[in-house]
């Protein structure tokens, strides 16, 4: 490439993504998911658009598979472990049982509805029954859902990926007979298992190794996060396991770890998973060719109307089943499987397997995401608040980062304290950090001042905390349960302990 290509190149990759940047806040505001944008973005920019020609399936893949690693990525590390960890073996079966489900469900429609072949119809079965990690974080931000909801969503679409691919890989293979179901069963469970040790495994090992080690400055720590996922997708994948899988789970242990500075590694993260999805989408507009989708309209609409209808119903209904959830709940969980760029890129796959049909299991897909989540996406606040399931309310946890001062053998923690918080209206003296902790500075109004014990804590307000080593835990514990519970939070103990 020369240095004239590059530039070529450059001016328009950044023309691209400071215009998706704002058309954010565009698709903010009339409910529009921005992944549509972004498609869109990419259509104009194509073949029937301004011409540019882009049809290289193999490298689509191998670019989308990067871009989910980040996605997933970011998506562990905002995730609290507190809030997801009664949801997990709901979502665990959802993402196991509930996909076995929507996949037969849906392939058996789109054999007998459109006329697919088997190994094409389990294909499109497969690709779309995976919710889209990125769709489904995105909505959460939004719709202030009831936390054993939110969680059951999370981990769902963190952990889905995993068998979906799993899936689709073998349906790909032009040797795959249906008599051999039960050794598809095991190498899935096989892959997942490695996947889930060697998660467990990076994320322990590079929580204890950052939670002990000062790095010199702030912006490395971000940087380790991220490396340490990779590394962890990697492995996982290198040794025949679920690298997705893998990788989540490793983040959502050091989202949840009590590392340095984690809302700049999150916020380092939450940029590149924008990034991510912009290159991601823009990519996949710029693959697919408008005038050859008009013919697979009405199957698309087909497939959609069963898989969101019949297949994520039932699945929700069956894997819920022994946990006794509420219709009210299956219905809002029905409805939220959003679908965004996991099954696009899963329907490369295919294309480059050089299966038969795939280009129009491509199109499929394509036109199935994009129609059901312009519709799905801006009607769950609504359907929630029908079924009386926003949560607006509830009062959200304080923002806690740490940075260690290892010569003076202490930390210092900026809390912010947000809307919601039951810190507001508390004095710094009823606080009652333990020994060794004190309030040095609170940021109010853009102005900071040295807080009196009887200053009374607001919301906006953003404190620093200087803590000794052997106290630091005790004085984020402290601080997170004023802020759930307000100043008497913990008086019974604290005073039996006094």
């Amino acid at each position: 490439m020369s240095v004239d290509r590059l530039n070529q190149l450059l001016l328009l990759s950044t023309l691209v993504l400071l215009f998706a940047v704002a058309a954010v806040r565009l698709s903010s505001r009339s409910g529009l998911p921005s992944l549509l944008v972004y498609l869109g973005i990419g259509i104009a920019l194509g073949q029937d658009g301004l011409g540019v020609q882009f049809d290289n399936a193999e490298l689509t893949r191998t670019l989308g598979y990067a871009a989910l690693v980040v996605i997933l990525t970011e998506g562990g590390l905002s995730t609290k472990w507190r809030e997801i960890r009664p949801s997990v073996p709901a979502a665990a079966v959802l993402s196991t049982v509930g996909v076995a489900v929507s996949v037969l469900v849906t392939a058996t429609a789109a054999h007998y509805l459109i006329g697919l072949t088997w190994q094409t119809a389990l294909l499109v079965g497969a690709v779309v029954s995976s919710t889209d990690a990125a769709a489904v974080f995105s909505v959460l931000r939004k719709v202030p859902l009831p936390k054993r909801l939110a969680g059951v969503l999370e981990a769902e679409s963190g952990f889905n990926d995993a068998p979906v691919v799993i899936l689709v890989v073998a349906f790909s293979q032009l040797h795959f007979s249906p008599s051999h179901w039960y050794v598809l069963v095991g190498e899935l469970l096989l892959e997942l298992a490695i996947g889930l040790v060697i998660g467990l495994a990076v994320g322990k090992l590079g929580a204890m190794g950052l939670g002990r080690v000062a790095l010199p400055a702030s912006g490395l720590y971000p940087i380790a996060v991220m490396a340490l996922c990779v590394l962890s997708y990697a492995s996982g994948a290198m040794l025949h396991g679920s690298g997705f899988l893998a990788v989540y789970v490793t983040a959502l242990i050091l989202g949840n770890a009590k590392l340095p500075h984690r809302p700049a590694v999150r916020g380092f993260a939450d940029g590149l998973a924008w990034i991510a999805q912009i290159g991601l989408f823009v990519l996949l507009g710029l693959l697919v060719t408008p005038h050859d989708l008009v013919d697979d309209f009405w199957p698309a609409i087909g497939v959609g109307l069963v898989l969101t209808i019949v297949a994520r119903p039932l699945s929700v209904m069956c894997s819920l089943l022994p946990f006794d959830q509420r219709w009210r709940d299956q219905a809002l969980l029905s409805w939220a499987g959003l679908r965004g760029a996991v099954p696009i890129v899963l329907a490369t796959i295919p294309r480059v397997a050089d299966v038969g049909g795939s280009e129009r299991i491509f199109n499929i897909v394509f036109m199935l995401v994009v129609i059901f989540t312009a519709v799905q996406g801006p009607t769950l606040p609504w359907l929630a608040r029908k079924l009386n399931l926003s949560d607006s309310d509830e009062p959200m946890d304080i923002d806690i980062e740490s940075a260690p001062l290892e010569r003076l053998r202490g930390h210092l923690l900026s809390v912010a304290i947000p809307p919601h918080s039951r810190m507001h209206g508390v004095e710094v003296g009823e606080l009652r950090l333990p020994p060794g902790a004190a309030v040095t500075l609170v940021v109010r109004d853009d102005k900071s001042f040295v807080p009196l014990p009887t200053t009374m804590l607001r919301h906006g307000d953003e404190l620093l905390v200087v803590a000794t080593d052997p106290v630091r835990d005790a004085a984020e514990k402290r601080l997170l349960d004023v802020g759930r519970g307000g100043k008497l939070a913990g008086w019974l103990h604290g005073s039996m302990r006094d």
